[in-house]
């Protein structure tokens, strides 16, 4: 590991000296490159100078171990008893700092929330989990732009497909994807039986053009007045737009804008992502069965969570987590499931690279 870590210091070392030439830095599309390149190393880096002066510390220490002085002896062994965790906490972070990056962790977002099983019930948890990711976003300081929305009559949502941008927004969120079932008595029940809904909820990386290419010709684009809660535009220009993509089949719609344009453009955004998704689950299935456990099975039809209202539980069933603060949860507090996860997935990458 170490040989490792001290050729990236050679790379991390000439980045340093190309940032500093004049010629770099008037060329700013090649600083911009040596810039995060530099950032993207600069963790490894600091880690390891911190575990390097913690290992001089322990030498040091270890010279005063036969020290005449009994008092300088123990003052020693209690030194390098403290170095020695600390520096195991440090090589334990360099192990994950090494693992192989995701490419798709500071890309943005698309977040598709879809009701499944359970009618309007399942529209209005749908439109909870909504909520709950917006808060969330708005926590971390991340822009969302609704793309596109089905709504029903009483503030659910049958499909709602939002655009979140941000820091680090995929590394976050890309463990949310899967069935989120609910557990609770709907206002519509009278007897205070407790119903089970679910709902799909689908992350992907936001695609930009040079990750997908669409030719043209594959696509079929048919036009359709707007449907929805009114509106001086609504049922009278043919604004609406369906993007059809013929090799895979793959359909998606857009009406929320008054613009034909700026509904087609939203809807190649979603297509896009799509097919980038689709691409790598299938590189995934061939490549890495472990790979693809990073959401679950890789098939969205595994439930991942469920939310408990009568007993104001979350359990996610992938790493057995069960908490009592469903309510602090749907407000967006969702660090408190999504960091063990993460931490979960970082130990099973670990445990893998470990094997001979």
């Amino acid at each position: 590991m170490f040989g490792k870590i001290r050729e990236i210091e050679e790379h991390y070392n000439e980045l340093e000296g190309h940032l500093a030439r004049p010629e770099v830095i008037r060329n700013q599309k090649l600083y911009q490159k040596y810039v995060k390149e530099h950032g993207s190393l600069t963790p490894i880096i600091t880690t390891f100078r911190k575990s390097r002066s913690v290992n001089q510390e322990i030498e040091e220490n270890r010279a005063l171990l036969n020290d005449p002085d009994p008092e300088i002896r123990q003052l020693a062994t209690e030194e390098v008893e403290t170095l020695c965790s600390n520096l195991s906490h440090l090589e334990e972070e360099l192990r994950v700092l090494l693992l192989p990056k995701d490419p798709n962790d500071e890309k943005n977002t698309i977040l598709e929330i879809r009701a499944g099983t359970g009618g309007e019930e399942a529209a209005l948890f749908a439109a909870d989990l909504f909520r709950m990711y917006s808060r969330y976003a708005e926590m971390n300081r991340w822009k969302m732009e609704i793309l596109s929305q089905n709504a029903t009559g009483i503030g659910g949502f049958k499909l709602i497909i939002v655009l979140i941008g941000g820091q680090r927004v995929y590394s976050r969120l890309k463990f949310e994807s899967g069935v989120h079932r609910v557990q609770r008595v709907p206002d519509t029940e009278t007897q205070g039986r407790i119903h089970t809904s679910a709902v799909t909820v689908a992350v992907l990386p936001e695609a930009e053009e040079i990750d997908v290419e669409i030719d043209t010709e594959d696509l079929r684009i048919d036009v359709f007045r707007s449907s929805g809660h009114g509106g001086q535009h609504v049922n009278t220009t043919d604004s609406a737009v369906r993007i059809t993509h013929l090799p895979t089949g793959l359909v998606v719609s857009c009406q929320d804008e008054k613009s034909q344009h700026k509904n087609k453009a939203k809807a190649m955004k979603v297509l896009r992502s799509r097919l980038l998704d689709r691409q790598e689950a299938e590189q995934h299935s061939k490549i890495s069965e472990e790979r693809r456990s990073q959401v679950g099975s890789g098939d969205r039809s595994e439930r991942i969570r469920t939310y408990n209202f009568p007993q104001g539980r979350v359990t996610d069933h992938r790493i057995g987590l069960t908490l009592y603060k469903l309510e602090s949860f749907l407000r967006g507090e969702l660090d408190i499931v999504i960091d063990p996860l993460i931490t979960h997935f970082q130990t099973e990458a670990l445990k893998k690279n470990s094997k001979p």
